[in-house]
């Protein structure tokens, strides 16, 4: 294939969006509020990209997003991304991202520190409202100060992204969660309740 490509695919989460060029993936759309929408976002952020039939490799790619946003834990970091005009200060932010694992969190202030900037947490929130590649670049994975869950630029903000999170079982404060609790309301094996 020369030139860019794009496709649309259906989630649990609603209808998501890839892109692709021969050096990798361009982009990731996450579902907007219906499927036209999404595939109209797709065409203005990419209108060189061609819509066009997914062949075999990314087709592993989107069964992988699909299996993530089932559940799984898959991190998707051998992924290749065409990273064609993003600034080396998102890539730097985006590299750091893509290895936080599923289920896991960070801060925009830790990812500063991470790259010895330790005063750059707002840069590094707005390269991360620019991430071409959510999910793939675990851009919902990082949070603000004190677990608060801070912005995010896909379809429904930061209910989406604690969506996101919520799939993966990621803690996002110190409270409990019903993962975190053990009980039962079954009565106990082989004797009578209230003996």
């Amino acid at each position: 294939m020369k030139g860019q490509a794009f496709a649309l695919f259906d989630t649990v989460i609603g209808r998501c969006g890839i892109a692709w060029s021969d050096s990798g993936l361009i982009g990731v759309q996450l579902p907007e509020a219906t499927p036209g929408a999404a595939w109209a976002r797709l065409r203005k952020r990419f209108p060189e990209a061609v819509e066009t039939p997914v062949p075999a490799a990314i087709d592993r790619i989107t069964g992988r997003v699909r299996d993530l946003l089932a559940g799984g834990r898959d991190d998707l970091t051998d992924i290749a991304l065409d990273r064609g005009g993003v600034s080396d200060f998102n890539w730097r932010v985006y590299e750091i991202a893509r290895a936080i694992a599923p289920g896991e969190t960070s801060t925009y202030g830790e990812i500063a520190r991470a790259m010895s900037e330790p005063g750059a947490a707002r840069a590094v929130g707005r390269a991360l409202g620019e991430n071409p590649w959510p999910l793939v670049v675990p851009c919902h994975r990082v949070l603000a100060a004190a677990g608060r869950m801070g912005g995010f630029s896909a379809e429904g903000g930061a209910t989406t992204k604690a969506q996101l999170l919520t799939i993966e079982r990621a803690r996002t404060s110190s409270a409990p969660t019903l993962f975190d609790l053990e009980f039962s309301v079954a009565p106990p094996r082989g004797g009578q309740i209230g003996r």
